[in-house]
C-alpha cells in the first residue's frame, strides 16, 4: 500500500487511549468520531491500560506520558511484548514536545509521538497511518492468524 493509498483508506480498528485528563480525552474523542470504522476505547491511568492492551487487544495505543499512577514509558516497557510480537503500534502524546522519556519510549517501540493539544488533522491522519499501515504489514498479518 503506498502513502496515497494509505492516507484515502478508511480506517478500521480498536484504538486505547491511555489518559487520565478527562478534557484530552474527549478531544481525542470528538477527532476520531468522523473515522466511523475506528472504536475507541479509554483507560483512566497506566496499569488499566496495560491490562486493556491485554484483555482488549487493540489495534493501536495512544498514550499520554504523564498519568497518575505509573508514567508512559513504564506503560510502553510493560507492553513491549506486544509491541514486538503482535507490531501493535504506539504513540505518545505528550505536552513536553521532545524529551528523553520520548526517545525512551520510542527506542522500546513506539511509533511516534504528538505533542498536545493534537490537531484534529494530525490526530486523523496519524491513526489512519496506524491502522493502515499495520494492516499492510506483512508481518502483523502472521501474527494475527
Amino acid at each position: 500500500m503506498n502513502d496515497r493509498e494509505t492516507v484515502a483508506a478508511e480506517p478500521q480498528g480498536k484504538v486505547l487511549y491511555i489518559e487520565d485528563n478527562p478534557i484530552n480525552f474527549a478531544v481525542v474523542e470528538a477527532g476520531l468520531a468522523r473515522l466511523p470504522g475506528v472504536q475507541l476505547i479509554h483507560a483512566k491511568n497506566g496499569l488499566e491500560g496495560v491490562r486493556m492492551v491485554c484483555a482488549e487487544r487493540p489495534d493501536f495505543v495512544l498514550l499520554d506520558m504523564h498519568l497518575g499512577d505509573i508514567s508512559g514509558l513504564d506503560v510502553v516497557r510493560m507492553i513491549s511484548g506486544d509491541i514486538a510480537a503482535r507490531h501493535l503500534r504506539v504513540t505518545i502524546l505528550t505536552g513536553d514536545g521532545f524529551s528523553m522519556d520520548v526517545i525512551k519510549a520510542m527506542s522500546l517501540g513506539a511509533f511516534e509521538y504528538w505533542v498536545k493539544p493534537v490537531e484534529p488533522a494530525v490526530l486523523e491522519a496519524g491513526v489512519r497511518r496506524a491502522l493502515n499501515g499495520m494492516r499492510a504489514d506483512p508481518a502483523h498479518t502472521l501474527t494475527q492468524r
